[in-house]
């Protein structure tokens, strides 16, 4: 009887110990389960406040910007309205530079892209597109006159001697993206006559070289065709390729034109005749067969998809001035030039230069003496 009231005592102990074991158990589980929640709330409230305060401060941020802004194109415009009323002339330079500017970041974005596509997909200059051609031709050329204002501004303080010389000699110094509409004009006029005077020297110098043809016929051809041009008139894209032989291989090629011929030449394209005739030789050849990749890549575009302004400076990069002529004009004259340029082939680019003199020396003067 003590014995099994000692082992029930002692089961009831087991007992009472595991409820107390249990209970403190679930205590520590719930304690532990409320702590972690007020740590989690602890934490997670925080943590949502950088997030609010940094959307905040990015709002804020946008907003400062835009008031900056607006600030600024706020005092530009009232400084713009301050020199327009006291100083127009200043306001003029002012207002061309600051838009050639544009215009010059504009086609360094354009130019930039144009290398990528060439360097990233494989293509090369001739297979270009003619708009993206043309707009790497004109920029190369443009860079090439900018360099020695570059190099003038590099010392200190020099800025200021740079804005003189911008001042009094644009034509010399300064890109066409710089020029006044007015400046633009006047500058391509100047420039074309200077290359006008160089038509009678190529003519006469063609003349001169006839007497080394062989052939008797091509020599006839060659000088009734330099003596329609000398009088006034217009010869037809037939009669100037009736003589492409002769522009192909000596001693009218490109790599076999004597050296003072070379001289009359170069001013066709606006290169510079101060060189050694070697140099002359390779910048003639070289800028010819761009002025050809050039034809063909218009003549897959069509002349009748440039705009009025693309129009007229196609025709002035071959020869033709044409600030005085009509839009239709303009056409007819290209139209003219392409029929002639789709038939050359590369060694025939020297007939491509000469043809500058031969179809724009006397238009569109010479269109009644030609019929």
């Amino acid at each position: 009887m003590a014995l099994s009231c000692s082992r029930l005592c002692r089961h009831l102990s087991l007992a009472r110990l595991s409820v107390l074991r249990t209970n403190r158990t679930t205590t520590t589980t719930t304690t532990t389960t409320k702590t972690t929640g007020l740590l989690s709330l602890n934490v997670s409230g925080p943590s949502r406040l950088p997030l609010c305060r940094l959307y905040s401060s990015s709002k804020a941020r946008r907003g400062v910007g835009r008031y900056i802004s607006s600030s600024l194109k706020w005092a530009n415009n009232k400084y713009e309205g301050f020199l327009k009323r006291r100083f127009p002339r200043f306001y003029q330079l002012y207002h061309t530079f600051v838009e050639g500017f544009k215009l010059l970041l504009r086609d360094s974005k354009d130019v930039q892209r144009i290398k990528t596509k060439m360097f990233s997909d494989g293509v090369k200059f001739q297979d270009l597109p003619y708009r993206e051609m043309e707009k790497l031709r004109q920029f190369r050329r443009d860079v090439v006159k900018a360099v020695p204002l570059v190099v003038i501004s590099i010392p200190p303080f020099a800025n200021y001697l740079v804005f003189v010389l911008m001042y009094f000699f644009p034509r010399q110094l300064l890109i066409p993206h710089f020029w006044t509409p007015r400046q633009q004009v006047e500058f391509r006029a100047l420039y074309n006559s200077q290359r006008a005077r160089h038509h009678r020297p190529v003519l006469r110098g063609l003349e001169h070289t006839s007497h080394q043809v062989k052939d008797v016929q091509l020599q006839r051809r060659l000088n009734d065709l330099c003596a329609k041009v000398q009088s006034g008139a217009n010869p037809n894209v037939s009669e100037i390729l009736a003589v492409r032989s002769l522009f192909s291989g000596p001693p009218l090629g490109i790599k076999r034109m004597s050296v003072d011929h070379m001289r009359h030449v170069s001013p066709l394209l606006f290169l510079t005749p101060r060189l050694p005739g070697f140099l002359i030789g390779r910048r003639l050849n070289s800028h010819a067969l761009e002025l050809l990749q050039l034809d063909r890549a218009l003549g897959r575009l069509g002349p009748h998809q440039l705009s009025d302004s693309e129009l007229r400076q196609a025709c002035y990069a071959r020869g033709l001035n044409s600030d005085g002529l009509g839009v239709d004009q303009c056409r007819d004259w290209l139209s003219q030039w392409l029929q002639l340029s789709s038939t050359l082939k590369d060694s025939e680019v020297s007939l491509l230069l000469h043809s500058i003199v031969f179809l724009s020396a006397n238009y569109p003067t010479g269109l009644k003496h030609s019929h």
